[in-house]
């Protein structure tokens, strides 16, 4: 592989590994597959206000499903 191109490579991971660990202090529970695809959604166009509003959303619900009031 090309220098420049694993320098990138590199950089892209440490990046996103920078990311993740915001995101882990911030309290997403975010996966990184996950926090990857928002990322990449974000990238292509995607507000992401409302993309953390959706993500938030389908947590809530998913958290109701696993603890039923009662």
């Amino acid at each position: 592989m090309p220098e420049p191109v694993h320098h990138q490579i590199n950089a892209a991971r440490k990046t996103f590994q920078t990311l993740y660990q915001i995101s882990k202090l911030l309290n997403t529970n975010l996966d990184p597959t996950t926090l990857g695809i928002c990322i990449r959604l974000c990238e292509n166009g995607v507000n992401p206000y409302a993309l953390a509003t959706v993500v938030k959303e389908l947590q809530r619900q998913i958290n109701t499903m696993n603890n039923p009031p009662g």
